[in-house]
Order: C-alpha cells, then structure tokens, then sequence
C-alpha cells in the first residue's frame, strides 16, 4: 500500500490494475477551466479527473475560507463516484509538485482511506520520463464508499490561538503581508511562523529525501510534537502538502486549519500580524 507517495515507475506497473484509482487533479487558480482542458488533451491513462472549485470545495459564504471542505456525505459520494472501495490503491497527481493533489491526499485520509498516494514530480516528471499518456475522458465505475470522517484532524477558527505551533504555509511575502494577490487582507494570523510548503521540493519539482524534509520539520516544530501542531495557508490546500510532507518524513499528521487565511481575514475583528518570524 502507498499511503503518502508514489513514484512514476511504480505507478506505470499499476495500470490497468481494477483495485486502483487514479485522478487527475490539475486546476490553475487563475484560469479554472486550464485543468479540465489540461486533462482533456492528455494524461496518464486511466486517469479519472476532479475539480478542486465543483469536486474538492464546499459552498462559499461572506465569512468562508475560498475553498471550505466538503461535508462528509458530499465527500462519500465524491468517492463514491470515482470508485474509491476498501481496498482500493488512489494515486493522485497534479502539474503543480503535488499543491494541488494533496488536498486529496488529505480528503481521502481524513475520510478513513488511507491507501492514497501523490504522484511525485507529478505530470511533469511522468512526461520527462517519456510514460505513455491518452486523451480518452474516462468516468469512474462507481461503489459504496466506507469511510467517516476523522473529525479531530481539524480545526475550527475558534481553536486556532489554542494551537501549540501554528505554521503558516503561505510563501514568505505573503507571510508577511508585503503583498496579497488573492485575499482582501494582507498578513498572518498572529503567532503562526513560516514554512512555505514549496521548501518540501528540489530543483526538479519532486520531493526532497524524507530525512532532509525530517530535519526541517523537526526545527520548525521546536519541540512541539508534530500532532499538536497545526498548518493553514491561503484556503487549506497546499497546507495539505506540508502535512503530507511530514507524513512522507515519518512524523505523526500535524492538525489543518481548512478555512485558513482567506476565512480568518474575513472574519470580523480577527487579529492580523505582519512581517517576519514570531
């Protein structure tokens, strides 16, 4: 079983295979048809494709995060459709070093599913190697899904300021409020320090060896055990890549913050902070 990542060879030897499900889950924040017409003109065969605004997201509201999870009966039967069984391998992957796929990943997991994996290096890596790819749009064979949702994985905003390490997963300048490209409000939530969740890759856009990552994690943690410490981001999607991060470096799942800082910062009189490290 493959439960954090999975590299383009071992993936290649599964297809075809009818206990594995494989989804595609390219999305461009600022054209979000790209992914779909990405998928449609080429991918790993077999490949099923999910949106992160219609699939991936819940309703928004003037005081949601951009991208709220869905309940867990909208989730059930999200899985349901891509024909997610008990004992059934996913493997996802994304055009962004996982950014993206890792919200499945962590949707999966937090449904009780923990044979899911993300596709290392992703569509661009699996291209550089020369694997076969298609252009047939495919549609999952659909089963019962079984799973509830871990409920203590996450958190409300409420319980946020409780948190022993809040770790902002934003990229530096967002961080610190030097500018805001997305949200209405610029900055971070006050006592959340920085760790960009692009740290996790090398040069190539494929993650960097589980012992490096392991060294990072544990200094940012300073001496917080990684369970007990909580990430958020923009709206609660590349948080998911730290948190796969430390799952691949052996660490225990730190908690995610969904509605992060697109719900905080709408959220009337939450505190903002800007500039560098607490």
């Amino acid at each position: 079983m493959f439960t954090t990542l999975i590299d383009c060879p071992s993936l290649q030897a599964a297809l075809g295979r009818p206990d594995w499900v494989i989804i595609d889950a390219r999305y461009n924040l600022s054209d979000k048809t790209a992914g779909c017409r990405a998928y449609r003109a080429g991918h790993i065969p077999g490949a099923l494709y999910v949106d992160l605004e219609t699939d991936l997201s819940g309703p928004t509201g003037p005081s949601t995060g951009r991208h709220p999870l869905p309940d867990p009966a909208s989730m059930q039967a999200l899985f349901s459709r891509l024909g997610v069984g008990p004992d059934v391998q996913v493997a996802a992957y994304d055009d962004a070093s996982g950014g993206i796929a890792a919200r499945i990943w962590w949707m999966l997991r937090y449904m009780g599913h923990d044979g899911v994996a993300v596709l290392d290096g992703g569509w661009q890596e699996w291209n550089r190697l020369g694997m076969e790819t298609e252009n047939v749009e495919r549609q999952g064979k659909p089963v019962p899904f079984q799973g509830e949702p871990r409920e203590s994985w996450q958190i409300p905003a409420a319980a946020v300021p409780a948190v022993a390490r809040l770790i902002d997963s934003r990229e530096a300048a967002r961080y610190r409020g030097e500018t805001e490209p997305i949200d209405p409000v610029a900055g971070h939530i006050p006592g959340a320090v920085n760790y960009c969740w692009k740290r996790n890759l090398d040069d190539g856009g494929c993650f960097r060896t589980a012992a490096a990552i392991r060294t990072d994690f544990l200094e940012l943690l300073a001496g917080t055990p990684a369970a007990e410490a909580a990430f958020y981001c923009g709206s609660g999607v590349t948080a998911c890549h730290n948190i796969l991060a430390a799952a691949y470096a052996g660490l225990p799942l730190p908690l995610l913050y969904v509605g992060s800082w697109s719900e905080w910062c709408r959220m009337p009189g939450q505190p903002v902070a800007t500039g560098g490290q607490a």
